[in-house]
């Protein structure tokens, strides 16, 4: 190994001798990181509450034997599976953020990490914004049949859940950008900070 006396002299550090250096961050750095991470925790838990209400809207739209049931229509299951699959997401990436907050450290590895929010932020954004966009399309289907004239409670629950459906697809999307500008930093630095 050779000595920092070398270093200084010009010669350059060998590939395989170098020394693995932390982050340096100072107090301005770590209050900044800590924002960021707390409105990626925003954007989750908001993405969480929305997509959740819309699951329970859908499963609670049900009026008795003679009225019409969600899961008799295969775009209101749709809406109601991806939905409750986007809720189980944003609940265990709260989780990860709240570990990332109180610890500093990823719960994955950090190349890992950074590759599995943003993936998995993508395809459950579009997977949000197709079903909600199926069960609009068959929410305006409905509006002109006898379902709708007779049991407009029905429609407008459904309704209601296909909207809040979309308020999740976007907080997960916004949470799909602030994890892509951590995948462009990771890429860049080497590391998911920007500074």
């Amino acid at each position: 190994m050779r000595s920092p006396q070398g270093f200084r002299n010009g010669e350059s550090p060998s590939p395989h001798n170098r020394i693995p250096t932390p982050h340096f961050h100072n107090t301005v750095t770590l209050r900044k990181l800590k924002r960021f991470n707390s409105l990626i925790l925003v954007f989750r838990v908001t993405a969480f509450t929305f997509s959740l209400a819309s699951s329970v809207f859908m499963v609670t739209n049900s009026r008795g034997s003679g009225s019409p049931h969600w899961f008799d229509y295969d775009a209101f299951r749709f809406v109601f599976a991806a939905n409750a699959i986007v809720a189980l997401y944003s609940l265990f990436e709260m989780g990860v953020s709240v570990w990332e907050i109180s610890t500093g450290s990823t719960l994955f590895p950090e190349i890992l990490q950074v590759w599995f929010d943003f993936g998995h932020d993508q395809v459950f954004a579009y997977l949000l914004l197709s079903a909600d966009s199926a069960g609009t399309a068959f929410a305006k289907t409905l509006r002109g049949t006898p379902t709708c004239t007779d049991s407009n409670s029905f429609c407008v629950q459904s309704d209601i859940s296909v909207a809040l459906g979309f308020a999740g697809f976007l907080f997960i999307g916004l949470s799909s950008l602030l994890s892509g500008f951590r995948v462009v930093c990771f890429t860049i630095n080497g590391s998911r900070f920007h500074l």
